[in-house]
């Protein structure tokens, strides 16, 4: 079981069926419009590189682990942007979704681990905790946000 300072869990209910939201999910073209502000690309298949933009915050990468369609998508991201060095537990965490229909809405949990293993000081860990913790609650809104802009529209 991990720790408290290793994980960070958080979901959100989305009103579309499981097929659509995996699409929300797992599509750069999606992703990079909830999550990423200026873009996503992702390679859909384990081993797949993936990387995220933001105007403010720039480009963080890498590597697709799981692809469960439409139920499990994971991968590690890279705690240092720019970065592109091969993803270890030393300095990426592991970010899992999951998706469950709950009626005709759709579930996803999203659970982030590793930060106990990152190759930094314990402080600097500490923040990133905090920082991803926050993150997570406002970009799981966004795809929310998203899910209803995409679907009404």
């Amino acid at each position: 079981m991990a720790s408290e300072t290793d994980r960070i869990e958080s979901s959100v209910l989305i009103a579309a069926p499981v097929e659509r939201v995996w699409e929300l999910v797992t599509s750069a073209e999606h992703v990079g419009r909830w999550f990423g502000d200026i873009g996503a690309e992702i390679d859909l298949r384990p081993g797949g590189a993936l990387s995220f933009s933001w105007k403010d915050h720039g480009t963080v990468h890498g590597r697709v682990e799981v692809v469960e369609p439409p139920r499990r998508f994971a991968y590690r991201w890279h705690y240092a942007r720019e970065t592109r060095d091969e993803t270890t537990p030393g300095n990426s965490t592991l970010v899992e979704f999951t998706l469950a229909a709950e009626g005709e809405r759709t579930r996803v949990g999203v659970v982030e681990t590793g930060f106990d293993g990152l190759e930094l000081e314990a402080a600097e860990r500490a923040v990133r905790l905090a920082g991803n913790t926050r993150g997570w609650a406002q970009e799981l809104a966004e795809l929310a946000e998203h899910a209803v802009a995409v679907t009404t529209a």
